[in-house]
């Protein structure tokens, strides 16, 4: 399920208030160490492209 959800954040990231979107359903149905590996994931993302860095807040919850 993680890789999957590492696709679909990937495909979407071009759009900010889709990618929140799939954000706060991946942290629906991930196990929690699939979620620390996620949060990893997005902070490489948020490098390549600043304008995600709003969708953090749904990680530090």
């Amino acid at each position: 399920m993680f890789e999957y959800t590492k696709t679909v954040l990937n495909k979407v990231s071009f759009d900010t208030n889709l990618f929140c979107k799939e954000v706060q359903k991946a942290l629906q149905r991930l196990l929690p160490y699939e979620i620390e590996e996620l949060k990893i994931y997005i902070q490489s993302l948020v490098h390549e492209n600043p304008d995600l860095d709003q969708c953090l807040i749904y990680l530090k919850a």
